[in-house]
């Protein structure tokens, strides 16, 4: 199962759409939040199935800040991460993965990509497309693949 995953979108997808072309389509699709909006286009111009969470700046979303799937007996939580202080470190999300006991925790927030793994948890941040930060500085995205095992790579833009 392949799975496009961004956020931090901001009303800004071309670029995004523009790079997936050269990308076999995805399954699914993830949008972690800031900007919902975008979540529900993509998927339909793409037309996949999508999970959206809702980030700091939806005001008024019909989103949860907070999802857990279940894929292929991989269990994933989904967050904007604003809610655990991701800004000021990945301990408080790591703990809430560690707590529901999941296989990969996927946020967003900083524009920042990070793809680590971490007491045996995988983390993805996918970055931004739109308006990225940090020292990287490159508009991206990431994609999961799921089968036996969760392999994830940043796409830079």
């Amino acid at each position: 199962m392949k799975i496009f995953v961004l956020g931090d979108t901001h009303g800004r997808n071309k670029e995004f759409l523009e790079s997936i072309m050269y990308y076999e389509r995805p399954d699914m699709l993830f949008h972690l939040g800031d900007y919902v909006e975008d979540g529900e286009k993509l998927s339909k111009i793409i037309g996949v199935p999508s999970l959206i969470v809702r980030g700091n700046g939806d005001f008024g979303s019909k989103y949860q800040e907070d999802e857990i799937i279940e894929l292929k007996d991989k269990k994933i939580f989904l967050t904007h991460g604003h809610k655990y202080g991701v800004r000021y470190g990945l301990d408080n999300i790591i703990y809430k993965g560690m707590e529901l006991g999941v296989d990969m925790i996927l946020f967003g927030h900083t524009h920042i990509p990070i793809d680590i793994e971490e007491d045996g948890i995988k983390i993805m941040n996918p970055g931004s497309p739109s308006f990225p930060r940090g020292l990287f500085r490159g508009k991206s995205f990431g994609i999961i693949n799921i089968d036996k095992k969760i392999e994830t790579k940043i796409i830079e833009i």
